[in-house]
């Protein structure tokens, strides 16, 4: 970019762009369609051209709303965080803190972070998209991991403190036990991601009660 680096753009809130209906729908619009793009054609194989044309617009439509192709991925990468964040922090608050029945209340919330935020089609391209830009755009993946990843890994980590100091688990570090619990309920999902297919309900429970029950025999109190 020869004016903004690509943080300085993830650091700038979508929300500042100009709001009327007619222009935020395009916008969006745009966003979607990029990232459809950008996920399956890469960055350097993407095009304005085929942007445009995926989301029904003209070539200057698109370049009205967000100058230039790099500009524009980094603003898909964001507007896609912060939708994912959305889902990710409203699952975080069904965290069971004061479980009657540990092991069931941990599985029901494994099942909803799993299949409904870290293994839908949508975070798994996000996270393609990201890793395989990565070295073309270290600033933007090290953005993406503090405000993804990290802060979910961070959030877990703190419910998983609390639940060791209430006697419910044994934990030594919680930090490694937060990145251990996503691993475990999500390795099993991560083939049909690679398809660009959601995982089915069923295999989300099996993947959740298999992973959480694992974890419960590392981390529950002898």
């Amino acid at each position: 970019m020869a004016e903004q680096t690509l943080t300085d753009v993830m650091d700038a809130p979508l929300a500042e762009a100009p709001s009327p209906r007619g222009h935020a729908a395009k916008r969006a619009a745009i966003l979607d369609a990029a990232m459809r793009v950008f996920a399956r054609d890469g960055f350097a194989g993407a095009s304005i051209d085929a942007i445009a044309a995926e989301a029904g617009v003209s070539r200057q439509t698109v370049y009205n709303h967000v100058r230039d192709k790099e500009n524009l991925f980094a603003l898909v990468v964001e507007d896609a965080t912060v939708r994912q964040n959305a889902g990710l922090f409203a699952t975080l608050a069904t965290f069971p803190d004061r479980p009657h029945d540990l092991e069931a209340e941990l599985i029901a919330f494994a099942q909803r972070l799993a299949g409904d935020c870290l293994c839908s089609c949508r975070s798994a391209e996000l996270q393609r998209l990201v890793e395989n830009e990565g070295t073309r755009y270290p600033e933007l993946f090290k953005a993406w991991k503090e405000r993804g990843p990290g802060r979910l890994d961070a959030a877990i980590s703190a419910r998983l403190s609390r639940l060791a100091q209430a006697g419910l688990l044994d934990v030594d570090d919680p930090d490694l036990a937060s990145r251990q619990f996503v691993a475990l309920v999500t390795m099993d999902l991560e083939s049909t991601n690679h398809l660009g297919e959601d995982p089915s309900p069923a295999e989300v429970e099996a993947a959740a009660s298999a992973g959480v029950r694992t974890f419960l025999r590392a981390y529950r109190p002898r």
